[in-house]
């Protein structure tokens, strides 16, 4: 089974994205299942796990409830208030609504935090206490920055699953690598600790990047992540700015012919399916 770990919905005519400013004018309209559809029937992809976009637990219900009405989205990734205290509470409301047994994991943009230590302030460790002993997953959304409080945190909850999405966003359109590098590498030391290979053409040139510009990413954490820890994510339709589906899709493919089947295998779904715990 093919399993895309990460995508999005969202409708600009109904609520406010913070995130999307002028640039992402060309993917500033609504889409939703239906537009999503056919792009995996088009690549073959089985199952998706769908991720928050906003601060808010109202999406976090709507996307339950399109879960519930999509066979395809096999999960969700949704967002609660982790400083607010009432985290155990919020989660428990949320998997009684509509899909809520798909409710997989959750997320918050740490990244848009001005303290680059936020996930280590005393109310956000105890939120994701509540989320961790809830069985569910922590997706982190950080950049380069953000990594030694996201270690930090994963260390503290050997128990938790955590995934770094989109390889915490290298400068491959600069080509530089060193200091990412750096910053991943004792990411990678705890087991506890996963990582998407996802939302790599937006920060690659949009106009002119190739496929071969995102193996050193990729090889670098999969050298070091492994095979078991590793997971393909479209992150569509952001990846529009810069890319189709399809290409994202087989991008990847490229960058990974040349491993062993098994590796192709398990990168491709098996590694997703086991880390939020959806049915195969």
């Amino acid at each position: 089974m093919i399993v895309d770990s990460h995508h999005h919905f969202w409708d600009p005519a109904r609520a406010d994205y913070p995130w999307m400013r002028e640039e992402q004018a060309p993917i500033r309209r609504r889409f939703g299942p239906d537009e999503l559809r056919p792009l995996l029937s088009e690549t073959g992809v089985d199952a998706t796990i769908l991720v928050q976009t906003r601060a808010s637990l109202e999406e976090t219900r709507e996307f339950l409830a399109v879960a519930a009405g999509t066979p395809f989205v096999a999960g969700v990734v949704g967002w609660a208030d982790l400083a607010g205290g009432e985290v155990a509470g919020t989660l428990k409301e949320l998997r009684a609504a509509p899909g809520g047994e798909k409710l997989v994991g959750i997320r918050h943009q740490v990244h848009d935090e001005e303290d680059a230590g936020w996930l280590l302030r005393p109310e956000v460790q105890r939120g994701l206490a509540e989320v961790g002993e809830a069985g569910l997953a922590y997706d982190l959304l950080v950049r380069a920055r953000e990594l030694p409080a996201a270690l930090a945190t994963a260390r503290r909850f050997p128990e938790m699953r955590f995934v770094i999405d989109h390889l915490a966003k290298p400068p491959i359109a600069s080509g530089e690598h060193e200091e990412w590098a750096l910053a991943m590498a004792p990411c990678s030391e705890a087991e506890n600790v996963y990582c998407k290979l996802s939302g790599m053409v937006t920060e690659a040139d949009w106009a002119g990047w190739t496929p071969d510009e995102l193996r050193p990413y990729v090889e670098s954490v999969l050298g070091r992540f492994g095979e078991d820890r590793c997971m393909f994510g479209s992150d569509w339709p952001v990846c529009l700015l810069a890319a189709s589906y399809s290409e994202v899709f087989e991008a990847l493919r490229f960058v990974l012919a040349g491993q062993r089947a098994a590796t192709k295998e398990k990168v491709f779904g098996k590694v997703a399916a086991e880390f939020y715990r959806i049915a195969t």
